[in-house]
């Protein structure tokens, strides 16, 4: 996967339009979830094979970022609650 500094347009709406960062990323991680997820049912015939492995930490990956982030969603909505920022 090629990386690149500018956002996707999907992504660019979401910002012009006011979304907030971690709900982007918590949508996006999903998507990207997602995707792995049906890349590996397409392989899992091929457990050995290095692109399955890879996927699988991959995931894994993902799983641990989304998590975060929905976690600091709501530590920031708890914050905003009793802070009123």
């Amino acid at each position: 996967m090629i990386m690149s500094d500018e956002l996707s347009p999907h992504l660019q709406k979401l910002v012009d339009m006011g979304e907030t960062g971690t709900n982007i990323m918590h949508g996006e991680l999903k998507n990207l979830m997602y995707e792995c997820e049906t890349r590996l049912l397409d392989i899992s015939e091929l457990q050995d094979n290095p692109e399955y492995q890879y996927l699988s930490g991959r995931l894994d990956t993902l799983t641990d970022i989304y998590i975060m982030t929905y976690n600091l969603s709501f530590a920031i909505q708890e914050r905003t609650r009793n802070n009123g920022r």
